[in-house]
């Protein structure tokens, strides 16, 4: 039959489409050229002496050989680049605009040995280029199609087959009937035979038809699959561009910073140049940026004090309690592993950050229940507060306790380990500080903790806390968001207040530094007593002390009892009102408030950190007992995360894998959950904490989890059947 030659083509055809993509082969070690060559950056440093290599048709550049490994600060695909001769020894490469690199060598031989090995780079990717192009998309095309046309090939094999099956058996059955015919048999018999004859016949048409069918249909899907393959090419380059883009973008609004500065500080006073903030260095080209600043606008304050010259009796310092139990001073060092976070983040723009896959390079080894339990590093003010005869007092030790917290994030860039969900930790300082506190991770999407201390001083403090974060490119943002409750025997007091946002600045180029702006209300809900303060952004420009809080202690009728100053990573003071007055008008027309107040008196001073701190994280002393293993945990203890253990320990590699085990295994419980949930129909979020119980809040009406008891009941027990599997 003349349709047996038409699957066969169709094969061929096939064959070529599914065979593996060509790879490029890469260049010989003679393609690769090395060497220093001068850079033009700017016009105040003019050219800069850079490292180039040239490799598999890229020119990148490097400030030294040694970043090689690391820290790429450039790259220009030649195949599409354009390379003019200026003189003797400058040269340009130009990449359409977006990147233009005008280089000059030490010789006119030496750029005439650049310019060789360009032109030839340039030509052999170009003809790469050229010949991955049609359909083939490089060693990066797309495995699903390529999985389904090996399965639609497969099929069309066994299509194949069957055709050469119905072409031997209709042609045998041709040959039978054609002898039945010429037996010229009459009557009832002939018809039949007539029937069969016909009957064959139309079998033999629809077997062509169904064999041109499949041919089509094997002829449009590789059409298709060739338009998919080069849209999806298309999009990848045009992804490529974009990250191009927007690193070329930073760079620039990083440029235009620094000129800004350049010309503010020419025109500054002695006293603005010296002011101290975060990051100051040197100003530099786009390779060799180490700094950035937030820069804000400066505001007027809301009010002045005027001391007087009385003193208030000081309070007599507390008798510090000796530990019953040595805990340990140190870890093990960090190990100096060098990560490129961009190369990590331009991906995650826009992102929660709770949704980025990180490894363990950018952590600290400890959990987020760890580091909410860090709030309690100066529990004392509560202490303190638990004393106070007066509310409005008391207010000032609330409102420095809600300030204290920052003090430990102010050289703190390393990321917490995202909880599982189920995990818990404990920080049992009952016999040394009076308190015990319980963190449960009690969502998953979104991230929340709930937080539960409980003091025999006189106090409780209770939070759940969801952290939103964005990643905006040159600066990452973390929005805390839940309420805080201080809730004190004494007088029934009951105190809330939110946290501020932090910002990690510096995401891209330069030294990443923090800095918290926002506002906080202290609110007494039970006498009406608040307080107002603020966290003032960095500003490179201002006169003020940096990482200022200011914040003013007013009774239920508005009138101000107690103001306090100071800074979130130092100290805090406050001061008693005794009268205030009016004062002109500020910077924007509004009216200054002059409060007339008694001596400061310092209410909150941040401890200093251990020795060789900077090895260690800059763990507090605190901090660094908070991962020590402990007996009795329960099984769901943060202590107990093998990943984070082995990062305690330096051993990283093994930690990253570690996590990526432990995050698959919660993904596939989460699943496990959810198909439980759909055959029951149940509602997806069904999932229960062990210690917490969800209910909404009496003062503030939101949804929250309370601790509903049963833990240290357990842990004396030793009885922790009720624990899941997480680790």
């Amino acid at each position: 039959m003349c349709t047996v030659s038409v699957p066969k083509i169709c094969l061929l055809i096939l064959g070529a489409v599914m065979s593996e993509p060509k790879t490029p082969t890469p260049p010989p070690a003679g393609d690769t050229y090395k060497g220093w060559v001068f850079k033009w950056t700017n016009y105040i440093k003019g050219y800069q002496r850079r490292w180039f290599v040239l490799s598999n048709g890229l020119l990148s550049y490097y400030r030294t050989q040694a970043e090689m490994g690391h820290t790429c600060r450039g790259t220009i695909n030649l195949a599409t680049a354009t390379i003019t001769v200026d003189d003797a020894c400058n040269f340009v490469i130009s990449n359409g605009g977006a990147q233009t690199y005008h280089l000059k060598a030490s010789c006119e031989v030496e750029r005439q040995r650049w310019i060789t090995a360009l032109e030839l780079a340039k030509a052999k990717a170009a003809r790469m280029q050229a010949e991955s192009a049609p359909g083939q998309g490089g060693v990066s095309q797309n495995s699903e199609v390529q999985s389904a046309l090996r399965t639609l090939g497969s099929k069309v094999e066994d299509l194949s087959t069957c055709n050469d099956l119905i072409s031997k058996h209709g042609s045998a059955l041709q040959r039978s009937l054609s002898e039945l015919d010429s037996l010229r048999m009459t009557g009832e018999a002939g018809d039949k035979i007539r029937q069969v004859t016909e009957r064959a016949t139309l079998f033999r048409i629809t077997s062509n038809a169904m064999i041109n069918a499949c041919r089509d249909f094997l002829a449009l899907a590789q059409a298709h699959s060739k338009r998919w393959q080069k849209a999806l090419q298309a999009e990848r380059d045009q992804r490529v561009r974009l990250e191009e883009t927007l690193e070329q973008l930073a760079k620039q609004h990083n440029h235009l910073e620094r000129a800004f500065r350049g010309a503010a500080q020419a025109n500054a006073t002695a006293d603005n140049t010296s002011a101290a903030g975060p990051g100051k260095g040197e100003a530099s080209d786009d390779d060799d940026d180490d700094n950035e600043f937030f820069d804000a606008m400066e505001e007027a304050p809301e009010f002045i004090t005027v001391p007087e010259p009385l003193a208030m009796n000081q309070e007599s310092p507390s008798q510090e309690l000796v530990p019953l139990k040595k805990r340990r001073t140190c870890i093990s060092d960090k190990p100096n592993y060098s990560l490129n976070l961009w190369s990590i983040m331009k991906n995650c723009i826009g992102k929660e950050l709770s949704k980025i896959p990180m490894p363990v390079n950018f952590n600290e080894p400890i959990s987020m229940l760890q580091r909410l339990s860090e709030d309690l590093e100066y529990h004392e003010l509560l202490d303190k507060a638990s004393k106070c005869q007066s509310s409005l007092e008391q207010m000032c030790y609330v409102a420095a306790f809600s300030v204290s917290s920052y003090s430990t994030t102010v050289y703190r860039t390393g990321k917490p380990f995202n909880p599982l969900l189920g995990e818990t930790y404990e920080l049992d300082r009952r016999r040394e500080s009076g308190y015990r506190s319980l963190c449960e991770q009690v969502s998953h999407h979104p991230p929340a903790a709930a937080h539960h201390v409980i003091s025999n001083r006189g106090w409780t403090l209770r939070q759940e806390i969801t952290v939103a974060s964005k990643f905006r490119g040159k600066y990452l943002s973390i929005m805390p968001l839940g309420t805080i409750h201080a809730i004190f025997e004494k007088g029934n007091n009951h105190y809330t207040w939110k946290k501020v946002t932090t910002t990690v600045h510096n995401i891209i180029v330069g030294k990443l530094w923090i800095d918290q702006s926002g506002e906080i209300d202290v609110v007494n809900h039970t006498t009406g007593d608040h307080c107002h303060l603020k966290f003032a952004p960095y500003s490179y420009f201002s006169r003020d002390v940096a990482r200022k809080v200011t914040g003013v202690v007013m009774d239920k009728d508005g009138k101000a009892h107690y103001v306090l100053s100071g800074t979130w990573d130092e100290k805090m003071e406050f001061s008693r009102v005794m009268q205030s007055s009016r004062g002109e008008n500020g910077t924007e027309g509004k009216q200054k408030t002059v409060y007339q107040t008694l001596k400061a008196r310092e209410v909150w001073r941040r401890n200093p950190l251990p020795e060789g701190a900077e090895t260690m994280y800059y763990f507090t002393d605190l901090a660094l007992t908070l991962n020590e293993p402990e007996e009795g945990m329960a099984p769901t203890d943060s202590r107990r995360r093998p990943d984070q253990r082995l990062m305690e320990d330096g051993r990283w590699d093994e930690a990253n894998s570690e996590k990526q085990r432990l995050e698959e295994k919660q993904r596939s419980v989460r699943r496990e959950r959810e198909r439980e949930a759909a055959s029951q129909r149940a509602p997806h979020d069904s999932y229960q904490a062990l210690w917490f119980e969800r209910c909404e809040d009496q003062i503030t009406g939101e949804q929250i989890h309370i601790y509903k008891g049963g833990y240290w009941e357990a842990k004396d027990c030793g009885s922790w059947e009720g624990c899941p599997d997480i680790f």
